[in-house]
């Protein structure tokens, strides 16, 4: 007995400490999470249930259906969308509207609750209800029937949100769509895929006939292309039960239509596609190196592995990517690479990204692809790979210690994804565990070696979009080709990784101390005065195990500049923080916190100054070292700020070409007339007029007095550290007892008469109408509170009105407000787009 009793608690000691998990057979099955129960009615329909408490007395309710615009016929293209919209236009147990007015009135608000949305394969529905209350549920229920099999699609109806759809189209139209429709044939090649874009073609739009809708709808919505998927504060029993009572009645298809799969054919070559457009944002140039094979699902313990390490890859390759953004000379201003899905499921892509400046495109390229070659001649260092392992670590453990206080709707997406794409669910308990006792089995050389298999010249893509206008060089496919050939055979230089020291501050500061510590028992809260004079709050919640919050506030900002200081500092503001702190660049601060979940970020605002930050309990005293260094040790370096000037000068150069930029700067523009301290939109030429030693400057002034700021901690925070870390990092900083307030502008926009603005801008047929009042008044928390209703109020009957009654509106907002700073105010607005032909009729 004794023999057997050792064993068996061997065996526990096993399990627990995972050493058993980590037995696991390469060709075992991936296991799926053991807190969804999955299940299949007889008619075909699938349903995932889940029961989570977070938030409480909530059902997160999705339908989802293997069907979209890959499936319509040439006179369908478009009606996936087009029925998706029709099933919030009358079913059999809601006539039109009154499902949308229903769920606003029990709280759920159309478009940011209660949503739907079409792509290429599938269609998905969206429903949050409550859970606590029996005729509500069942009334959820009821909606989500109705929209698998009871919409009625009445010809009035039909034709009454013809409009609305194209008002969605009309928003759609612009540069991107352009230049997609020349690269998109390239990049799907012969594939069903170039010619089925979700929102479809507007004469179909138009004049589709009610039999060729209906057709979609009886052919594609059937319970075997169907799930349900539950999630939420409710026993899985009782939500079950409803899925049977409410689903099993859906009848089966005898003789259903083949839901075909479309792959995308390969070529040879490589594929060069210049798309450019004059009202285009940006430029960017996108590779892609589609594999030869379809894609595979990822199925047993073996793929799981194959999937880390192409994680692994791409963090490293990525952190390259982010240092050569972070350099002097930046080739991009942003970059990345992945491997991963495409517009097909059943094609994946080793894919490489940039966004560059208007005329760097080309040495966006290069840099791209000669990181990639670099990889491939020399493969990622140990010391790499070590800090991808602590980064993807710290972000598993983080998630797995929070897995109890997750919200039920970023529970749900990963069980619709399992049921449309096959995606792995083993969970977040399996899925950390899994990671702890098996990353330190994989190996570099397999990692680098996926290299080999992601480069390839057939099947490869290149892609290049951007303006068109007299300052911009022109591309050709040859000189795209040229640099590919260049870099091939050029000689590169292995991946020099430099150390960077172990600990973020050098020299520890002189501690001060706790002077006085209150608790308002009632509100949970603890104010703390530091010996310096700064104020200290900390509200311990529970919302999640793994979270603390913070942010430092004083009052004062750029508010405080004369007009000469603040015209020249105003855009230099937010580059000062590019230089890193205590003595470490960017680049070294990354690899430094390599698996430490920490950021603060400093920032100067109009009325005020401060920071922002999170951590991890672990990683707390990260948090507060960092704090410390913000106030005292901000580098200066005037190559790190031009780095930021220049990144920012790229993503700006065109913006003013889009017509809504461009309409905001002028409604800007025109409601700032006589304000001497309006700076506008920020363009290249004002970022050339920035001052950066006086921002630095003005910086250091702005947090020369800890004294004047109140600090505040909230999350899972142990209080004995706060008060530990707050004297030893907070209450060292300088104080000087300025007791600092904002000053109120002096400019007030013009608001004794009704003024109109019109605005002349783009090729499209496409208007934006804003509608604002304002002016002073006093500030009176009750009006605050009836204003921002009557907004919500005001958008649920303009939607009524101009979308549903008029069909001239995808979308309108009202919003109304009240503000004490910089003085007592009120504005309220209504804003909407629409087609130029009705901006008067909709204004009216």
């Amino acid at each position: 007995m004794k023999k057997n009793l050792t064993g068996n608690l061997w065996m526990l000691f096993l399990v627990f400490t995972g050493i058993g998990f980590a037995q696991t057979s390469d060709t075992d099955e991936i296991p799926m999470d053991p807190n969804v129960k999955i299940g299949k009615l007889d008619n075909g329909l699938t349903y995932y249930i889940r029961n989570n408490g977070k938030p409480e007395d909530k059902l997160e309710l999705r339908l989802a259906i293997k069907a979209g615009s890959i499936l319509e016929n040439d006179d369908q293209q478009g009606l996936a969308h087009f029925i998706e919209h029709m099933n919030f236009n009358g079913t059999k147990n809601f006539e039109k509207n009154e499902l949308v007015d229903y769920l606003q009135s029990i709280g759920v608000k159309f478009g940011a609750d209660l949503n739907a949305y079409t792509s290429f394969d599938e269609t998905v529905y969206i429903l949050p209800i409550p859970s606590d209350d029996a005729e509500k549920l069942e009334k959820g229920f009821t909606i989500l029937e109705d929209w698998a099999h009871n919409a009625l699609l009445t010809e009035e109806a039909i034709d009454g949100e013809r409009g609305v759809v194209l008002e969605e189209y009309r928003l759609g139209l612009g540069p991107d769509k352009r230049m997609m429709q020349e690269y998109l044939p390239k990049v799907m090649y012969n594939s069903r895929y170039a010619e089925r874009l979700p929102i479809g073609k507007k004469d179909v739009i138009e004049n589709a006939d009610y039999e060729t809708i209906r057709n979609y709808y009886n052919d594609w919505y059937r319970p075997g292309l169907m799930a349900v998927i539950a999630v939420g504060d409710l026993d899985v029993e009782t939500i079950e039960q409803k899925i049977k009572s409410h689903f099993s009645n859906l009848e089966a298809r005898e003789n259903p239509v083949e839901r075909k799969e479309y792959g995308v054919p390969n070529h040879d070559s490589t594929f060069v596609a210049i798309a450019s457009d004059p009202e285009a944002n940006f430029s960017q140039v996108s590779i892609y190196y589609k594999d030869m094979d379809e894609a595979q699902d990822v199925v047993t313990i073996a793929d799981y592995k194959k999937q880390l390490e192409k994680n692994m890859f791409s963090s490293m390759i990525n952190n390259r990517l982010q240092e050569l953004a972070n350099s002097s000379t930046p080739p991009f201003t942003y970059g990345f690479s992945y491997y991963g899905g495409t517009y097909s499921p059943k094609k994946n892509a080793y894919q490489s990204f940039a966004m560059a400046g208007e005329n760097s495109q080309m040495e966006a390229l290069k840099a791209l692809v000669t990181e990639n070659e670099r990889v491939k001649r020399y493969g990622f260092s140990e010391a790499e790979f070590e800090r991808a392992k602590k980064e993807y670590l710290a972000r598993l453990e983080k998630a797995y210690k929070d897995r109890d206080k997750q919200e039920s709707n970023r529970i749900i997406g990963q069980y619709v994804s399992h049921f449309l794409e096959d995606s792995p669910i083993p969970g977040t308990e399996w899925t950390y565990e899994f990671a702890k006792n098996n990353l330190d089995a994989v190996k570099l050389e397999n990692i680098n070696g996926l290299i080999n298999n992601f480069l390839h010249d057939e099947n490869r893509v290149i892609v290049f979009t951007g303006p068109e206008k007299e300052s911009v060089k022109k591309i050709s496919e040859e000189q795209v080709l040229a640099v590919l050939d260049d870099v091939k055979n050029s000689e590169i230089e292995k991946y020099a990784d430099e150390e960077v020291r172990e600990n973020l501050i050098t020299e520890m500061p002189e501690k001060g101390s706790v002077k006085e510590s209150t608790t308002n028992e009632e509100l949970g809260i603890t104010t703390m005065i530091l010996s310096n004079g700064a104020k200290v709050l900390l509200k311990k919640t529970d919302f999640k195990n793994d979270e603390i919050l913070f942010s430092a506030y004083s009052e004062g900002g750029n508010s405080l500049y004369s007009d000469d200081e603040y015209m020249s500092t105003v855009y230099a503001n937010a580059g000062l923080n590019e230089a890193g702190v205590g003595g470490l660049d960017k680049n070294d601060m990354n690899k430094m916190m390599s698996g430490k979940l920490v950021n603060v970020n400093p920032q100067i605002s109009t009325y005020s100054e401060g920071l922002n930050g999170s951590s991890t309990p672990k990683d707390f005293e990260t948090l507060m070292q960092m704090i410390h260094l913000y106030f005292t040790d901000l580098n200066k370096d005037e190559e790190a700020y031009q780095s930021f000037v220049t990144k920012q000068k790229n993503f700006l150069g065109n913006l003013m070409s889009n017509p809504n930029f461009y309409f905001q700067n002028e409604l800007s523009k025109f409601r700032n007339e006589g304000n001497t301290r309006y700076v506008g939109f920020p363009t290249p030429e004002k970022y050339d007029e920035m001052d950066y030693d006086l921002a630095y400057q003005k910086y250091q002034e702005r947090f020369a007095d800890a004294s004047d700021f109140t600090f505040f901690f909230v999350g899972n925070v142990d209080e004995a550290k706060l008060k530990e870390y707050a004297s030893t990092y907070i209450a060292s900083l300088p104080a000087s007892n300025s007791d600092e307030e904002y000053k109120a502008p002096v400019f007030r926009e013009k608001t004794d008469e009704q003024r109109t603005k019109t605005v002349y801008k783009g090729s499209d047929p496409k208007s934006q109408v804003s509608i604002i009042w304002n002016g002073e008044t006093e500030y009176d928390k009750e009006d605050d509170l009836a204003f921002s209703a009557l907004g919500e109020v005001l958008t649920i009957k303009l939607v009524e009105q101009l979308r549903e009654e008029e069909g001239g509106v995808y979308g309108v907002g009202a919003r109304g407000n009240m503000s004490q700073i910089p003085y007592d105010s009120y504005n309220f607005s209504i804003s909407f787009p629409c087609g130029p032909e009705n901006v008067d009729k909709l204004t009216k």
